[in-house]
């Protein structure tokens, strides 16, 4: 297995934030693109999960 999987899997904070930051980069994404509207209207809820997500896992020991 490789390093990430076993973060995730062992509750560790590095890989949870990393997957956090990837949420929140994802609804940011989802907010400025053109394209779908679907995207845009869960873009908050995305971005706003990513940040509750990033909240929580950075009590997660090291």
């Amino acid at each position: 297995m490789t390093g990430f999987i076993k973060g995730i899997i062992g509750f560790r904070r590095g890989a949870w934030e990393m997957l956090a930051t990837i949420i929140i980069a994802l609804g940011v994404f989802m907010l400025m693109q053109p394209f779908a509207m679907w995207a845009y209207t869960y873009s908050f809820i995305t971005t706003l999960v990513g940040t509750v997500m990033f909240i929580v896992v950075s009590h997660f020991r090291e």
